[in-house]
């Protein structure tokens, strides 16, 4: 049998004519075996499987398993995954428990965390295609499958630069939902036109329609630095949203997803009764990778990716979870993996930041700059009660919401008696991604400039040369060009902390001590290294603070060499002027 399956060649002989019969309509064969050569639909099933079995046996021998299994990169289509024997990661329980517990449902989640997919699933539950859910959790909750008219409305594949852009993709989606429902005389504004869609979709069915909405928020996104095209679009949006209430009772469930929520008085303000669950716990989890999931779903790729960087499969969910999870949507719930960066990894064999590199966060600079954000703060992660950062609103001078729902800062902690929350990086792609986008904002590098600098920094520290280093240091100041400067301390500030930061990604960089804060501390192997510096006052004022404030309490236990740093920064002149070091056995 072996033999047998080892050669195309042999397929003939194995499937006889007596294992043949013709049937009614030419099926299509798994072999892809020419029309005329028909074979018994029980029989190919018996042999596909028991091929898959032998083919991913050898392919596991040869380190190419992951290679048989189809990673859904860039699939948005349900149908398709279940269809064409993607791999998937069943939330279909969470599904029907949206589907059958609520009707009108807001969700905002970062880009590329699947929310595109649940709306999919979602549509394919609600015309009723029990047979694509065959296998899944959901397949033994649901009995009815009721099909439902759907009004998919997906406004994410559009450039929103001009006022008529709107207006053009909801008319086309009008247009062809009316090519199947109808359209009133009367109905001329898109609102109008939506509500009548929706009338006449559920009288014409004898059932409720299911409205869906994918990236309700693109137009308000791309606009948010043009106030005025971004009244304009809020406003349509607005009425365009607000007919879901009046045509509650033709609704049997409506699910609108984002990126960002806008305020309420902004663009659901006649959408009143849209239940938010963009931070319940029980649905923490709807979107992205759980550790359970990853193992559970990824085996053979973690095997596999394990094999090629030579690593344990432990080994490569850590390095996983370090670069890829972390994002947490209630204090309580299970963080999840970016599922972009992680089948992205499995496909590609090695770590990346594939989620970061598929779009910069452009409109988020401009709103720190415009808001004058401090980034240190940012950068060390922030404490905010909810409703700073739940809720995004454009009169407000806070970017935190915006940086918070696009993905960039996720919840690490809560003070439930105080109700505050501690927002931070959610792990090393995004810190480092975002850092790396910000430092030409604020320095002269580059993008492909900063391993190099970075890279001269760590190793002079590493050797102890703390003399190159801060040589080295000036003259990187000195190269910042005059545009990029200013002279606030804050400014200089964050230069510093963007250069430490990078330097984490290779040293332990930056930590707070027990009585305060120094500027940048940093540990090698054989030293740490604890800097203060001081705008327009003096290198040994620097060093004074060090020991005044206890810097260098939490490290007295160390077996390394202390060395203590103290930088005078002069305004005048924007750079390092001088610097004081003292060392401690």
């Amino acid at each position: 049998m072996l033999e047998i399956l080892s050669h195309s060649s042999h397929f003939l002989p194995f499937l006889s004519p007596k294992r043949r019969r013709k049937i009614g309509k030419t099926q299509p064969s798994f072999f892809n075996f020419p029309p005329h050569f028909q074979i018994n639909p029980p029989i190919e099933a018996d042999f596909r499987k028991y091929l898959l079995s032998l083919m991913c046996k050898r392919s596991k021998e040869s380190g190419m398993d992951n290679l048989m299994r189809k990673l859904p990169i860039g699939i948005q289509t349900f149908e398709d995954i279940r269809r064409k024997n993607y791999l998937y990661v069943d939330k279909t329980a969470l599904v029907w428990r949206m589907a059958n517990l609520g009707k009108p449902y807001f969700l905002n989640r970062p880009r590329r965390f699947g929310k595109s997919l649940l709306l999919s699933t979602l549509e394919s539950y609600f015309l009723g295609k029990k047979e694509l859910f065959e296998g899944l959790a959901i397949e033994q909750m649901e009995t009815e499958w009721t099909e439902h008219p759907v009004l998919h409305l997906d406004l994410n594949a559009e450039k929103y630069d001009k006022p008529e852009k709107l207006n053009d993709i909801l008319s086309n989606h009008l247009t062809q939902w009316e090519l199947q429902y109808g359209k009133g005389l009367d109905e001329k504004t898109p609102s109008a036109r939506f509500g009548g869609v929706i009338r006449r979709a559920c009288e014409q069915t004898g059932r409720q329609v299911v409205v869906l909405v994918d990236e309700y928020d693109k137009p308000l996104l791309q606009a948010i630095t043009n106030l005025e095209l971004l009244e304009e679009y809020r406003q349509s949006l607005k009425a365009f949203y607000g007919v879901l209430k009046s045509t509650d009772r033709y609704l049997r469930f409506v699910f609108l997803t984002g990126v960002t929520k806008f305020s309420q008085v902004s663009v659901f303000s006649d959408l009143n009764q849209l239940n938010d669950i963009s931070l319940d716990y029980s649905y923490a989890t709807l979107c992205g990778i759980t550790r359970e999931e990853l193992i559970a779903t990824f085996e053979p790729e973690i095997e596999t990716f394990g094999r090629k960087n030579h690593q344990t499969p432990e080994e490569v969910v850590t390095a996983m979870e370090r670069n890829y999870d972390g994002y947490h949507f209630h204090p309580d719930g299970d963080g999840v993996f970016n599922p972009f960066s992680v089948l992205n990894a499995f496909s590609k064999l090695e770590l990346g930041n594939y989620w970061f590199q598929t779009g910069t966060p452009t409109f988020l600079i401009e709103l720190l700059q415009k808001s004058d954000y401090d980034l240190r703060t940012l950068l060390n992660g922030i404490e905010a009660p909810v409703s700073s950062f739940a809720e995004y609103r454009v009169d407000a001078n806070n970017p935190i919401p915006l940086i918070y729902q696009s993905g960039y800062l996720t919840i690490k902690e809560c003070d439930r008696e105080f109700q505050n929350y501690l927002l931070a990086f959610p792990n090393d792609e995004v810190r480092y991604g975002f850092i790396n986008f910000l430092v030409p904002f604020y320095t002269p590098m580059k993008n492909n400039d900063q391993g190099f600098y970075i890279g001269k920094f760590v190793q002079d520290l590493r050797i102890g040369d703390y003399d190159s280093f801060l040589t080295r240091l000036k003259a990187f100041f000195g190269d910042i060009p005059y545009e990029l400067n200013d002279q606030t301390e804050r400014h200089y500030q964050v230069i510093f902390y963007l250069v430490f930061k990078l330097m984490g990604q290779f040293t332990e960089a930056e930590v707070r001590s027990a009585r305060g804060r120094a500027d940048a501390i940093v540990k090698t192997p054989k030293y740490i290294y604890v800097f203060e510096f001081k705008l327009n006052g003096t290198a040994e004022e620097a060093l004074k603070q060090i020991d005044e404030k206890g810097y260098l309490i939490p490290y007295q236990a160390d077996h390394r060499e202390i060395i203590k740093i103290g930088v005078e920064f002069s305004a005048e002149s924007r750079n390092l002027n001088r610097w004081l070091i003292e060392t401690i056995e």
